[in-house]
C-alpha cells in the first residue's frame, strides 16, 4: 500500500501511523506544562506500555502499523544531502535564541549516525549540558553562566504521539498543517519531510501546506465519505483555512471530494477539536458529547462558478438531518457520551469518551477509564475495543487523536 487512501471514518482500517511516546514525556517539568499544553506530566513508562497496547490492539484486528520515527529515518537514510537539508531546517526552525549555538547544535546532531535515534533526539529536546563544553566551541557568556547546565537549547515536542494533528488523510492526498501554537507547529516538519522525500508517500498529491497563513489541525478533520468532509470551526482551526482548503481541493482533478461541512463548536480547551466532542463509529452511528447539541452553526461549502471561489450556504437543519443527508441513510444516532448525564458527560468526555477510532462499521477502540460510555455503545451494539490509559489519557488525546489513518479499504 503506497500513498494515501482513506475515504470515510468506518471503512476498514489496513494502514495507520503511530508515533510511540518517548523520552521527550521527561523533558517536561511543572514550570513547561502550559507552553507544551499539557495538564500533568505522564509516567513515560506506563504511558509507552499503554501505547504498545494500543499498536498491539490494532495489529490483532489486521492493521499494519508504521511509526513515525521510522519514516522519517528512512528518509535520512536515502539521501545524505536530504540529511543535511533537514538538520538545517530543524535547527532553524527551533527558536534557538543564541546564534552561536546553531553549529554546535548541527555537529551534535549530525554525530548521531544512526538515523533513527537522531529523529528521537530532535523529538526529545537538548539541554545545554549535553553539548560539548571545550572553549573553541562554547563561550563563557554571561547567559550561560546565568542560567547554567540545566537551561534547554532545544525545547521537547511531547504532543507528538497524537499523530493525528499534525497532517489529515483526505481522499488520495494530504494536507501538511499550521498549527495552532508555537509549540506544535515544528512537530510539521517530520510530516514535510515524509511526505515530499519517502518512496512510499512522495507522489501524494498536497491540499494544505505548512506555510500557509491560517492555522489547521487534523483532529478537527473528518472523512464522512468520497464526497465530503466535515471540518470543526474550533479553538485550533481558522475559518479561513477551512475555506482556503476546500479551494484547493475543489482545483485538484483526482479528487472525489465536492462538499466540506463546516461545524462551529465551542472554543476552549475541553472542546479542543471536533473529534474531542463527535466521531463516527458506525455506517449510522456517531459518539457526541451533549454540550455541543443545541442549535448548531453548520456551513455546507460546495465549489464556486470559478476556480478561485466557492459557494457557502448555512444549513439551519438539525446535526442528524445533515448527517443522514450525507450519508445517504434515512437516520443516525447520536450516542451522547456519558449516557448525556451532566457531569459524567463532562468528566468523561475531559477524558476522551467521544474520541473513538473506528476500525472497522461498528468496531472502535476506547478508553477503558470511560466506563459509562463504554457500556452504553456496547448497548447500542458496537464492539468495543478498551485500552489502558491512565497516563495517555493525561496530554488531552483518544485514540483517534493518536492514530493517522493511512489506508482505508474501500
Amino acid at each position: 500500500m503506497r500513498g494515501i487512501h482513506v475515504t470515510s471514518e468506518i471503512k476498514p482500517l489496513k494502514k495507520v501511523l503511530l508515533h510511540r511516546p518517548g523520552r521527550e514525556l521527561l523533558n517536561l517539568t511543572p514550570n513547561t506544562l502550559e507552553e507544551l499544553l499539557f495538564d500533568d506530566i505522564p509516567y513515560l513508562k506506563v504511558a509507552e506500555d499503554e501505547h504498545d497496547a494500543f499498536a498491539d490492539t490494532l495489529r490483532q484486528h489486521g492493521v499494519e502499523v508504521v511509526y513515525l520515527e521510522d519514516l522519517v529515518a528512512q528518509v535520512l537514510d536515502g539521501s545524505p544531502q536530504v540529511r543535511e537539508q533537514f538538520l538545517r531546517q530543524f535547527i532553524n526552525e527551533a527558536g534557538i535564541s543564541a546564534a552561536k549555538y546553531h553549529q554546535i547544535i548541527y555537529d551534535y546532531l549530525n554525530g548521531i549516525e544512526d538515523s533513527k535515534q537522531l529523529i528521537l533526539k530532535t523529538m526529545e529536546g537538548i539541554y545545554l549540558n549535553e553539548l560539548p563544553r571545550e572553549p573553541r566551541h562554547i563561550d563563557n557568556s554571561l547567559v550561560d553562566l546565568v542560567r547554567g547546565d540545566s537551561r534547554i537549547v532545544v525545547k521537547p515536542m511531547p504532543n507528538l504521539y497524537f499523530t493525528r494533528d499534525p497532517f489529515e488523510s483526505m481522499g488520495t492526498g494530504v494536507g501538511i498543517n499550521r498549527m495552532y501554537s508555537v509549540t506544535r507547529c515544528r512537530e510539521t516538519i517530520y510530516a514535510d519531510y515524509i511526505f515530499r522525500y519517502h518512496p512510499d508517500f512522495k507522489d501524494t498529491p498536497h491540499y494544505y501546506d505548512r506555510t500557509c497563513p491560517f492555522h489547521i489541525e487534523g483532529g478537527d478533520v473528518l472523512n464522512l465519505n468520497e464526497r465530503t468532509l466535515a471540518i470543526g470551526i474550533s479553538q485550533r482551526t481558522e475559518p479561513d483555512a477551512i475555506e482556503l482548503l476546500a479551494k484547493q481541493i475543489f482545483a485538484r482533478p483526482e479528487t472525489t471530494i465536492d462538499t466540506v461541512l463546516a461545524v462551529r463548536i465551542p472554543e476552549s480547551r475541553a472542546f479542543m477539536h471536533l473529534d474531542t466532542v463527535f466521531t463516527q463509529i458506525d455506517y449510522d452511528k456517531f459518539t457526541v458529547h451533549p454540550g455541543i447539541l443545541g442549535p448548531l452553526e453548520v456551513y455546507q461549502i460546495t465549489a464556486g462558478d470559478r476556480p478561485d471561489e466557492v459557494k457557502i450556504e448555512r444549513r439551519d437543519d438539525t446535526l442528524e438531518t445533515v448527517l443522514a443527508q450525507v450519508l445517504g441513510v434515512s437516520h443516525v444516532t447520536l450516542i451522547k457520551c456519558g449516557g448525556g448525564d451532566h457531569i459524567t458527560a463532562e468528566r468523561e468526555q475531559w477524558n476522551d469518551g467521544s474520541n473513538t477510532l473506528c476500525i472497522s462499521p461498528g468496531t472502535v477502540v476506547v478508553y477503558e477509564r470511560n466506563n459509562v460510555t463504554n457500556a452504553i455503545l456496547r448497548d447500542h451494539g458496537l464492539n468495543v475495543l478498551e485500552i489502558p490509559s491512565s497516563e495517555l489519557s493525561r496530554g488531552r488525546g483518544g485514540p483517534r487523536c493518536m492514530s493517522m489513518p493511512l489506508w482505508r479499504e474501500d
